[in-house]
C-alpha cells in the first residue's frame, strides 16, 4: 500500500474507516470460500501448510508463524499431508532433534493444480471489476503486508523476550 493510501486510511474517522472495511471483510471470506472450493484435493488449511514449505519454510514451528496458526493445527495437518504423500519429513543433520519438511513430487503436482485452479477463479471474479490488473496488485500487496506484520511482531516479541 503506498504511504498516501495508508495515511489516508489512519486520518478517516473511525465510524467511516469501519464502515467501508465491513464489505471489504465480507467479501475476503466469501473470497476463502471460492478457494475452498478451487480444491477437492485439499482443504485451504492444508494448501496453506503446502505452499508455505513449498516456499522454503522448512520447519513447522516456522510454517505455524508464517501461517500465524498454532503449532497443534500445523502439527495435525502436516500428519495429514504426509500420510497422504504430500509432504515428508527429514532429519536435519546439524540438528538431531529437529525435522526439516519438504514437498513430495505428489505434494508438487497437487498444489500447481490447485493453484492453477484457484488463480482461475481468482482471474475471472478480478476480470468482473473495474480495474482487474490493479485488484490483483492490490491482492498481492495484501500478502506483502502480512509478511511486514509477521516481522513487526516477531521483532516486537524478541524486544519483549529480552
Amino acid at each position: 500500500m503506498s504511504t498516501r493510501a495508508r495515511t489516508t486510511a489512519k486520518h478517516l474517522p473511525t465510524k467511516q474507516r469501519h464502515e467501508r472495511s465491513v464489505p471489504a471483510v465480507r467479501a475476503l471470506a466469501r473470497v476463502s470460500r471460492v478457494l475452498e472450493a478451487a480444491s477437492p484435493d485439499v482443504s485451504l488449511a492444508h494448501y496453506r501448510v503446502l505452499a508455505a514449505v513449498a516456499s522454503g519454510e522448512e520447519r513447522a514451528s516456522l510454517v505455524a508463524a508464517r501461517l500465524a496458526l498454532g503449532k497443534p493445527a500445523v502439527s495435525a495437518a502436516v500428519e495429514s499431508l504426509c500420510r497422504r504423500g504430500l509432504l515428508e519429513r527429514l532429519d536435519v543433520v546439524a540438528d538431531g532433534r529437529a525435522v526439516a519438511l519438504s514437498i513430495t513430487s505428489e505434494g508438487a503436482l497437487v498444489l500447481d493444480r490447485v493453484e492453477r485452479e484457484m488463480t482461475r477463479r481468482v482471474v475471472d471474479l478480478c476480470s468482473r471489476t473495474s480495474d482487474p490488473d490493479a485488484l490483483l496488485d492490490f491482492l498481492a500487496q495484501l500478502g506483502s503486508a502480512m509478511d511486514d506484520l509477521r516481522a513487526e511482531r516477531l521483532a516486537a516479541a524478541q524486544v519483549g523476550g529480552r
